[in-house]
């Protein structure tokens, strides 16, 4: 499942630093999570690290892009081919 930010979002930069898969992008005037590069850190870190940094806690559950695990592990390695 991939991730969404709310209007909780102070446009920090914090988590689009942290994301290993560059799915956050600059939005205006909130940040915003691209669904087909959002792996929720599946195959990098045990946690999203965007969640982890953030400062306001302005990330939910997408319930529009509901994957399982397996799926998100393959978007991971999808976007590591894509990337060598």
């Amino acid at each position: 499942m991939s991730l969404l930010i709310n209007d909780e979002c102070i446009a920090c930069d914090a988590c689009r630093e942290e994301c290993p898969t560059v799915a956050i992008e600059e939005g205006d005037p909130i940040y915003v999570i691209d669904p087909d590069r959002c792996t929720e850190c599946v195959g990098d870190y045990d946690e999203p690290a965007c969640i982890a940094v953030c400062p306001v806690d302005c990330f939910v559950l997408d319930k529009d892009n509901v994957e399982t695990i397996a799926e998100l592990k393959f978007k991971y390695a999808q976007i590591q081919k894509e990337e060598r």
